[in-house]
């Protein structure tokens, strides 16, 4: 039948968990592009394929002396995905979330995360002599517009529509917008990533199976994260959806949130191996 072929199929192609096989499938794709300077975002968490940091260590330090052997310059950093990275978590979504981080209105922690990123490649492509002028060069570009128009020069060079970037109302919305509220009062001690992650994909934004169709309208926007106080009634997320009552969606966001007495403050950047 149809669909066992289909399963047989996700079988085959599945991420086979051997870390030399998954540097070099990453690295092969890296290397074929051509760039001298590469950096590696290597995720770890409950919603990364890596979920402990020495695997993910081991992980990074593999692909980046592949890319040394190959006469690249190399940067991996470990960044934290215990939580999601940003407030939006869906297609749209992200993409409008991106464009305004691209404004200098984005989560600070994606942009601390663009910023280190952006700094390791102006370092090595020696277009600034130490990290701390590429992190002021990777800012202002921030704030002055020039990463929006770079953003909008590529788009338009690959035929694409521009509107879209400088007017994001343009995108397809979701029928609904249901929202969360807390029932605790305290600190938000966890935003389970993979919970949230699956909660998206029963909304629509991502497959289960092939036959699956993707809804690249609907999501969740986060209104709390990790460290923040949180009363009884406040608005944890609001979940895009072209379903009236999305409940297991919901059920998935309550169970991702935990409360607590005590105030964290979680780490973006975990380690950072050249």
């Amino acid at each position: 039948p149809a669909d066992k072929k289909i399963y047989a199929l996700r079988d085959v192609t599945a991420t086979v968990p051997s870390i030399p096989l998954i540097a070099s499938s990453i690295m092969s794709k890296k290397l074929a592009s051509g760039a001298d300077a590469i950096c590696l975002d290597v995720k770890v968490g409950r919603g990364a394929f890596m979920k402990n940091i020495n695997d993910a260590s081991k992980l990074a330090s593999l692909m980046v002396e592949i890319g040394k052997k190959n006469g690249k310059k190399m940067t991996a950093i470990l960044t934290n995905m215990q939580e999601p990275l940003g407030y939006a978590v869906g297609n749209s979504l992200e993409v409008i979330e991106a464009i305004e981080t691209l404004k200098g209105k984005g989560p600070k922690d994606l942009e601390k995360l663009c910023v280190e990123i952006a700094s390791y490649l102006l370092m090595d492509s020696n277009k600034a002599s130490s990290i701390e002028e590429a992190k002021k060069m990777a800012l202002n570009s921030l704030y002055d517009g020039s990463a929006l128009n770079s953003l909008i020069d590529l788009v338009r060079a690959q035929g694409g529509d521009i509107d879209y970037i400088t007017n994001t109302k343009k995108f397809k919305m979701a029928k609904y917008i249901k929202e969360v509220y807390s029932e605790e009062e305290g600190y938000v001690s966890e935003v389970d990533a993979l919970r949230i992650g699956h909660s998206a994909m029963i909304l629509g934004a991502g497959r289960d199976t092939l036959l699956d169709k993707i809804s690249f309208e609907v999501g969740i926007v986060l209104n709390k994260k990790v460290g923040d106080i949180v009363k009884k009634g406040d608005l944890l997320a609001k979940l895009y959806s072209n379903t009236l009552d999305p409940i297991e969606s919901i059920t998935e966001i309550k169970e991702a949130y935990k409360i607590d007495k005590k105030a964290l403050s979680p780490e973006i950047i975990l380690k950072i191996i050249r």
